[in-house]
């Protein structure tokens, strides 16, 4: 039986965001109704839903709906439940906003995971937006001489710049209350296609961000960084970001294999707290 759902699509260039109400996830949804919510997540990249006051079981039952857990190898879970991570920054910190430039979520792992769901607990009341771009109709609307160039380029990912022990996090001099892994591990790369595939979708999207690609295969140094400084100054502009204002007891999923996206800061002297679950993609 399909649960009575209201869905109210962002006006936005981006075509992403859909709004998703009337729906309590405090409760077990029907197959119908998570089929339903799947497939406007699939047509609109990000899901939103106001107003869900989840507890900890709550937000991984509804989240294994769309799949199996994913893995966060830098990430520190709950000790109690280890697949949620809290996304904090304290009022007196002085750091950076974790996830403050453009990614998509361990694009360096083999099989990337397809969604994360990210679940507010304490907002600020000013700053601290989340930045999503359109990977999808971004390579859209290149010219047909630059999609035959890069349609059968391979690029290499990995975390070394953000997680490595030599890396940001284990080099910046301010502290932080996230629970954040830094190794040597993050050094190992991961070759994808510069164009992928949507399994589910079908739809080709620019599969590369600045914090995990670190070169195109086959090109020197220079060939590289200015393609790749091109297409990245192509995706992110402003027809293909949809920017998210957030409210307490907010859920986001968003479809790793459709957006990148970035956090910002602007809201120095507040607490921020979220927690966050990956899932992994199983096509």
């Amino acid at each position: 039986m399909l649960q009575q759902i209201e869905t109210k699509y962002k006006d936005s260039s981006s075509s992403l965001g859909v709004e998703i109400t009337d729906v309590n996830l405090n409760e077990k949804l029907t197959f119908e109704t998570i089929q339903k919510i799947r497939s406007v997540w699939l047509d609109k990249g990000v899901a939103i839903f106001p107003n869900q006051d989840l507890t900890h079981d709550e937000f991984q039952n509804f989240s294994l709906e769309f799949g199996n857990f994913g893995d966060d190898p830098f990430l520190g879970g709950l000790n109690e439940k280890p697949n949620i991570v809290e996304v904090k920054r304290l009022a007196s910190e002085k750091s950076s906003p974790f996830g403050g430039g453009w990614h998509s979520d361990w694009s360096f792992q083999e099989n990337p995971p397809a969604a994360t769901f990210l679940l507010s607990k304490i907002i600020p009341p000013i700053g601290g937006d989340t930045l999503f771009a359109n990977t999808q109709i971004a390579y859209e609307d290149l010219d047909a001489e630059m999609k035959s160039k890069i349609d059968n380029l391979k690029v290499v990912h990995s975390a070394k710049l953000p997680y490595a022990d030599d890396g940001f996090y284990a080099t910046e001099k301010e502290q932080r209350s996230m629970n954040i892994i830094t190794s040597k591990e993050a050094k190992k790369e991961q070759i994808h296609p510069l164009v992928k595939v949507h399994p589910e979708t079908q739809k080709k999207g620019l599969f590369i961000n600045p914090v995990y690609t670190s070169h195109i295969c086959g090109f020197n140094e220079e060939e590289s960084f200015l393609l790749l400084s091109k297409l990245y100054e192509h995706m992110t502009q402003e027809k293909y970001i949809y920017r998210h204002k957030w409210n307490e007891n907010m859920l986001l999923m968003w479809d790793n294999r459709t957006v990148m996206h970035m956090a910002e800061g602007g809201y120095d002297g507040y607490d921020r707290l979220l927690h966050r679950i990956t899932i992994a993609n199983s096509f």
